[in-house]
């Protein structure tokens, strides 16, 4: 499907690999110019080599820390040079899970980095690009969070605290940016199937004594996911490239799941 908006130009952060990628992809595919951000320099030029050799895109990578101020207002300014016009803000960068253990033993500064790179840094990477996104309906704020805010996961404490505080900025931002017609949603991905878990899955399987098929089975079985299996990285670019277009004008301050009915919690029927 043609979702028109071929010629747009969009910011992703966190886009050398996993989700992140996978969304800069989905826009690249319907012919949307790409700004990539994410620290890892090395891994950021490959993923943007891949997807302009694969659709022919404009791609600019700026190796951005989220956590650092005046390099996310650099990575604006770039974006604004390159493109003028930004129509699309994808904020996806976050840290993985720092250590599997009860997080409530970390010290604060363990906590405070963590949200430094999501929750801050995508107030922070708003606020530097809102001077250059459009005010005749076609802007988009798209805010990756996560099952983790809205459930409780093994070790994911902050990953909790940074997705429930993304899904509910997402609203008030909804509600402040309406009057530049900009619309701001969220997307929640579930268990999806990323490089890390992807890893994930063979090394939990190999632990059981089990396939990695049958380690997911059985956790799709456990965490209660009707649809019985996890979710690819493209079923949720598709959700972002749909929010990023025209034909999303009229959703705004939504929060929507990518988690094969994960949330309408069977896990006890």
């Amino acid at each position: 499907m043609d979702l028109g908006l071929r010629g747009r130009a969009a910011v992703v952060t966190g886009a050398s690999k996993g989700i992140g990628k996978a969304i800069a992809r989905g826009l690249a595919d319907e012919g949307v110019n790409l700004v990539v951000l994410a620290r890892g320099a090395e891994e950021l030029e490959k993923s943007a080599a891949e997807i302009c050799k694969a659709t022919g895109v404009k791609v600019i990578t700026v190796p951005t820390d989220m956590r650092d101020t005046a390099a996310v207002k650099a990575a604006a300014e770039r974006a604004t040079t390159e493109f003028k016009t930004l129509h699309i803000l994808v904020n996806n960068a976050g840290g993985p899970i720092k250590r599997q253990e009860r997080q409530i033993t970390w010290p604060d500064t363990d906590w405070m980095d963590d949200v430094n790179i999501k929750t801050m840094g995508m107030l922070r990477m708003i606020q530097a690009l809102l001077p250059s996104m459009p005010t005749d309906g076609t802007g988009r704020i798209i805010n990756i969070s996560g099952i983790a805010g809205s459930s409780v996961l093994s070790s994911a404490l902050t990953h909790g605290l940074n997705n429930s505080a993304m899904n509910h900025v997402t609203t008030y931002l909804a509600q402040d940016l309406s009057a530049s017609r900009i619309t701001v949603n969220s997307v929640i991905p579930g268990l999806i199937a990323t490089e890390w878990r992807e890893s994930w899955a063979e090394n939990m399987g190999r632990q059981r004594g089990q396939t990695r098929q049958q380690f997911l089975d059985d956790t799709c079985r456990d965490w209660g996911i009707p649809s019985r299996r996890w979710g690819t990285m493209e079923e949720v670019s598709d959700v972002v490239a749909f929010l990023a277009s025209d034909r999303a004008s009229y959703v705004n301050g939504a929060r929507i799941t990518v988690d094969g009915g994960y949330t309408i919690n069977t896990r006890n029927s």
